[in-house]
């Protein structure tokens, strides 16, 4: 089912939106998910959160682009699962090397908080993006969003760890620095 006749059964309040969003994100959401907190059950809670952050949230809004917004919610909501679940210690593991890794770039001050702040950066952010290299962005987003391992990014890529490792270091660096330049204090 393509994804426009999906959002019409939203907006209609089918409930086949769910199943027909199952069947054609399932997995796509499992992946985001598991890979973020660790283990399939938690994955499955989360991507069943992220269906009823669907319902609720079409309408009134209409997404772009279905499998982004369906991803954005999964992941979203699988930090949050994340947190929850290691609040108490923090362990080296993927997700926390990830974290590390972004908190490089940007602090938690409180201007970074504002509404209007955080979608001029999301826009320098997308615009550095658009100047890397397509395999440079493909290691950075799959790193960065989809908390791939550097092992599993290596093994798509076709290169060493070590390899993947120094472009992630690069990009993260040359991404404070563009952020810098345009004013962000990180």
């Amino acid at each position: 089912m393509e994804d426009k006749d999906i959002i019409k059964l939203y907006f209609e309040r089918n409930e086949q939106a769910i199943c027909e969003t199952s069947a054609k994100y399932g997995n796509y959401c499992k992946s985001i998910s598991l890979n973020i907190v660790g283990n399939y059950e938690d994955a499955e809670e989360c991507v069943n959160d992220t269906y009823l952050g669907a319902w609720k949230s079409i309408p009134p809004h209409r997404p772009a682009v279905l499998s982004a917004f369906l991803g954005k919610i999964v992941r979203n909501l699988s930090f949050n699962k994340y947190k929850a679940i290691h609040a108490q210690k923090r362990i080296g593991d993927e997700l926390s090397a990830v974290l590390d890794e972004l908190c490089e770039i940007v602090s938690d001050k409180e201007n970074a908080e504002n509404e209007v702040i955080m979608k001029e950066m999301v826009s320098d952010i997308n615009q550095f993006l658009d100047s890397l290299s397509e395999e440079k962005r493909y290691i950075f987003i799959r790193r960065c969003f989809y908390a791939d391992s550097v092992k599993q990014i290596a093994k798509n890529c076709k290169r060493n760890e070590n390899y993947i490792s120094v472009e992630l270091s690069r990009t993260r660096h040359k991404l404070k620095e563009h952020l810098t330049k345009r004013g962000y204090e990180l």
